[in-house]
């Protein structure tokens, strides 16, 4: 398992999508999305499409097999090879994962579980806890309800968002620990109600998100946002 306790910073999700996964023998693919928990708000999985000439094909990569990100070269490493990862059990990456698909996706590369511990991966709140023979013990959920609560972050990026008082605009990204990969921000684009201005959002102002309509509702209002601090991406991103 790769040092991943150095130091950790906040990232912007949209330079994430297009980072290399370098394998241990060479380059993999490229990140072209990721799944969120949208109970805890953590990024479960990176959507990494493939590279392969004859097996091209779009895999989950968990953050347990992530070392240290190189973000000036834009590459993410990771521990595994590139044949664990083209041998990995076929998951559609267009619809929300199962819990059921993930007991199976876990077991082939020997993940503990991330449910049922307490912390936003087992009982901590960093992925290496999942490391084979680390994890809390728990009870697989085989006998209940197959109730996904993992969402994609593209799609997430078209949702709406409401105010108490009002529409506010649409998220446009998120803000990332790239440590935990626990999401601290929505990035709200406000154009629909206040032109040209980004806001961040933090997850524990979200009342109630409506996979149906397509919207996020906030217990905060538009005044509040809009004499928030705005967002620039080009700027440091500061917890």
């Amino acid at each position: 398992m790769m040092d991943n306790h150095g130091k950790h910073e906040l990232r912007d999700s949209r330079d994430i999508l297009g980072c290399a996964l370098g394998a241990q023998d060479g380059l993999i693919g490229k990140v072209t999305d990721f799944y969120l928990d949208d109970e805890v708000w953590v990024v479960r999985y990176l959507v990494v499409e493939t590279t392969e000439a004859e097996e091209a094909r779009k895999v989950l990569i968990m953050p347990v097999v992530l070392g240290r990100p190189d973000w000036a070269g834009k590459l993410l490493p990771v521990t595994v090879t590139r044949e664990q990862i083209m041998g990995s059990p076929d998951i559609d990456t267009d619809k929300p994962v199962s819990r059921q698909q993930e007991m199976g996706y876990r077991g082939y590369y020997g993940y503990g579980k991330y449910w049922g511990g307490g912390g936003l991966f087992g009982a901590a709140v960093y992925p290496d806890i999942l490391q084979a023979g680390l994890e809390p013990q728990a009870q697989d959920p085989a006998d209940q309800p197959d109730d996904p609560h993992l969402r994609s972050g593209n799609v997430l990026m078209r949702y709406f968002v409401h105010a108490t008082d009002g529409d506010i605009g649409h998220v446009s990204g998120f803000i990332i620990d790239d440590k935990s990969w626990a999401i601290r921000y929505l990035i709200v684009q406000t154009s629909n109600w206040w032109p040209g201005s980004q806001v961040r959002v933090a997850p524990e102002t979200i009342e109630d998100v409506n996979w149906a309509e397509c919207m996020i509702s906030l217990e905060t209002t538009r005044k509040a946002l809009r004499e928030s601090p705005p967002y620039h991406r080009s700027q440091d991103i500061r917890q």
